[in-house]
């Protein structure tokens, strides 16, 4: 079972898709702590609310003594904002998803709706999500698991962000699970 820290900037809403699989039975791991770097994010009260130790935390230093105090073998992003450098021990242990089938619309600036919109801007016909170990540079570490959607004509930057997040639901868990069933090691050479 992987112990996670999980990172984030905003509403908590896969942290509430992580929460629930384990609730489930369905995600072999369990949540040690939550950060942020905005102090009001919603993630924040959502974890403190789940039973979660949660804190707000500027910068990779001051998230990684917090970390430091809690048992963590595992970081997962969760719409974390910031580039993160983490601890020397911890550094191939750093999962992220994006949501674009990297390496397409990924890198500094694509994140959230900017990568919808310009999936939609190109008249893609197919978009998804990736999860990746995470490095020091945005959306460049070993891929774990990517799962695929069908987009329609009609459909807008929001229709396409549904549909990604929809998957995500499913692929940031098992993405999880391999990294515990195989460990780190199975994807960075």
């Amino acid at each position: 079972m992987r112990k996670m820290a999980v990172l984030l900037s905003g509403s908590g809403r896969t942290l509430d898709n992580f929460h629930e699989h384990i609730q489930a039975g369905t995600l072999n791991a369990e949540i040690k702590v939550v950060l942020s770097n905005v102090a009001d994010a919603l993630g924040l009260q959502k974890a403190r609310n789940y039973g979660y130790p949660a804190f707000h935390a500027q910068g990779s230093e001051a998230t990684n003594r917090i970390i430091a105090a809690h048992d963590v073998d595992l970081i997962c992003l969760a719409g974390y904002l910031k580039l993160y450098t983490p601890p020397a021990h911890l550094a191939r242990s750093v999962l992220n998803i994006h949501p674009s089938l990297v390496p397409m619309f990924c890198g500094a600036g694509y994140y959230g709706m900017a990568v919808h919109r310009a999936v939609h801007a190109r008249g893609l016909k197919v978009s998804g999500c990736t999860v990746h170990f995470a490095n020091e540079v945005y959306d460049e570490g070993p891929i774990i698991v990517q799962k695929c959607v069908q987009l329609e004509d009609g459909d807008q930057p929001e229709d396409i962000a549904a549909k990604v997040f929809a998957v995500e639901c499913w692929a940031y868990p098992e993405a999880i699970n391999l990294v515990a069933a195989k460990g780190e090691g199975y994807w960075w050479p």
